[in-house]
């Protein structure tokens, strides 16, 4: 039993290696591309909307207040990063009854990855917003000293939002992987409509923290 997608190599040459977290990350970003090029090739403005796009308006609608609840700022312009950060999380997760899937934040290596990406985005976003010098004077606050807590604090809660999907859509695999190989007919259907309810909760989880972050640089509140 693989605990990670990164033990399953499809090739390999040398330090080069096309893991199955590599297969499947492109796999969910493939469906995530066309599926949002078949919903908005008819979008409309009329009366009467298709139901695809009126479940993409509703999701689009959806993450827009609850960024601008959650950052007390205007969403549109955290909105395209931080909602393909959610549908990426939520579509890589719900996915896993597949057969053949095996979900790629299974894996350390790319939950670090989306986690490195809100924390070069922090920063991006407060000099966006507050200029480099306003930015950078809060970590400073309220003494100069406290610099270095503030930078070890940036980094700690990268690591936490890596481990925290990874060990818990890694562990949601392996336990319905030992209840299939255990009880293999009805338990495990119920385990794996409860990893679906908790992979939508992990992606969301996800959004929220990278939300709060970018709200607290950008508002100053370090």
């Amino acid at each position: 039993m693989d605990i990670t997608p990164d033990a399953h190599v499809y090739w390999s040459s040398g330090f080069l290696k096309v893991n199955s977290t590599m297969v499947y990350t492109w796999f969910v970003m493939i469906v995530l591309v066309v599926g949002s090029w078949l919903i908005t090739r008819r979008i409309t403005s009329d009366v009467k909307i298709p139901r695809w796009q009126n479940l993409l308006e509703t999701l689009v609608g959806a993450l827009r207040n609850q960024i601008r609840d959650i950052s007390q700022q205007p969403p549109d312009r955290y909105l395209p990063f931080l909602g393909s950060l959610f549908v990426f999380i939520f579509f890589a997760n719900v996915m896993a009854p597949l057969p053949f899937y095996h979900s790629p934040t299974g894996s350390l290596s790319l939950t670090a990855a989306l986690a490195l990406c809100v924390f070069f985005a922090v920063p991006i976003f407060g000099i966006w917003k507050r200029g480099p010098l306003a930015y950078f004077k809060a970590y400073a606050q309220p003494v100069f000293f406290m610099a270095p807590l503030h930078l070890i604090s940036e980094v700690s809660r990268t690591f936490s939002l890596a481990l925290r999907l990874f060990g818990n859509v890694m562990s949601e695999g392996v336990m319905i992987a030992i209840l299939l190989s255990l009880v293999p007919i009805i338990l495990p259907v119920v385990f794996e409509m409860l990893g679906l309810l908790l992979g939508s909760i992990q992606a969301y989880i996800f959004f929220v923290l990278a939300t709060v972050y970018i709200g607290a640089a950008t508002s100053g509140a370090h």
